[in-house]
Order: C-alpha cells, then structure tokens, then sequence
C-alpha cells in the first residue's frame, strides 16, 4: 500500500513536470507535426518520454549539482544547441514558403524513420532547456526531499512526460482534416520557426549575458 504522506509529493512533481513540458518548444513542435502526419508516433513519443525521464532520474540524483559546477559544458551546449534551433528554424521557414499538404496514409510513410529518430534526439538532446527544466530544475527541488520522499516526486515529473508526449502525438492526429490545406501547413512551420528562433536568441542572450 501507498503511504498517503508521499501523494502530495508525486503530485508536486506532476504539477511541476507538466507545467514546464507543455510550454511550447523543438520537442514539442517536432512531435506535433510528426504527430499531424502520422509518422512513428509511438517511436518518437517513447523517446520523447524516456530522455525526459533519464534526464529527471538524474537530476533526481544529484546530477544537477555536478552539471552546474561546470560552466564550460553548459557554454558548449549552449551554443550548439542554438545553431541546431537556428538551422532547423531555417528548414521550417523554407517549409513555410513553399507548404505542401498532408497527403500521407495513417500508417505513416512519409519519412525514413532513421532520420526521424535523429531528429527527435537532436531536438531533445541539444537543446540546452530541456537540461534545465528537467536535471537543473527539477532535480534542484528534488534534492529538497528525502531519498525515498525524491523518487515519488521524479515519479510524478515523469508521469507528466508519459502523458504529455504520448497524448501530444496521438492527439494531434484529430487536427489532420486541418492540414489537408496548404496554408495551415503554412502557418504551422512559420509557427515552428519563429519559436526555433527564439529559442536559439534567447540561449544566446543568456549565455552572453
């Protein structure tokens, strides 16, 4: 049986990991569209979620405290991750310019899923706020609590990304008669690029100060 006292806890950390995983951002805006056409849904969300919760478990850990101590590796990441954001904000303007339309079956053949899988890390691994939100901030509160206390928090954190991600992607397949028109795949990827770009000036922004 579940002692009562550490429900408040899980709560805490459900609370806390959706508020922060649904802000709109590269991981969610590339699942979103993988989602809209119905390609490898279920892979992308899985790894969506699993590097979510790694990334928890060690901020849950202690990782946090041992990445902050290292200013050099959080510059490095830094700035790769926003000339990742820049040129995938490039991609998603080109799209915006030039929008198709959905024209894929529900099975999902529109994209080899190797490089959909190397996209989905990229997005989630080199993108410095995924870091923060989950191994800085949540492992910071984390650390707050007790050993066995910590995990019934990273617990909620990461019941949060399951059902984010994998009703984020299964989800967006109920707007596909929407993007059956060029112009709403129009307004999407402008959408896209605009939050890229914004994501990659505002890590440059803080990283210079």
């Amino acid at each position: 049986m579940v002692d009562a006292a550490v429900l408040p806890v899980f709560a805490r950390g459900l609370g806390l990991g959706g508020s922060l995983i649904v802000a709109i951002g590269a991981q969610n805006a590339y699942l979103l569209k993988q989602g809209l056409r119905r390609e490898h849904v279920f892979v992308l969300a899985t790894i969506c979620f699993l590097s979510d919760a790694l990334l928890i478990a060690l901020g849950a850990g202690g990782f946090g405290a041992l990445v902050q101590s290292h200013p050099a590796f959080i510059r490095l990441a830094t700035w790769v991750g926003a000339a990742f954001l820049f040129a995938y904000a490039l991609r998603s303007a080109r799209a915006a310019l030039n929008p198709g339309a959905l024209a894929v079956d529900a099975a999902g053949t529109g994209s080899p899923l190797r490089t959909a899988v190397l996209t989905c890390l990229a997005v989630t691994w080199l993108n410095p706020h995924v870091y923060l939100d989950t191994v800085l901030l949540l492992g910071g509160i984390a650390g707050q609590y007790p050993l066995a206390t910590r995990l019934w928090f990273a617990a909620g954190a990461m019941s949060a990304s399951c059902a984010w991600f994998y009703g984020l992607g299964y989800g967006a397949a109920r707007l596909a008669p929407l993007f059956r028109q060029p112009r709403t795949w129009r307004v999407l990827d402008g959408l896209i690029a605009v939050v890229m770009g914004t994501l990659a000036i505002m890590l440059l922004r803080s990283d210079l100060g």
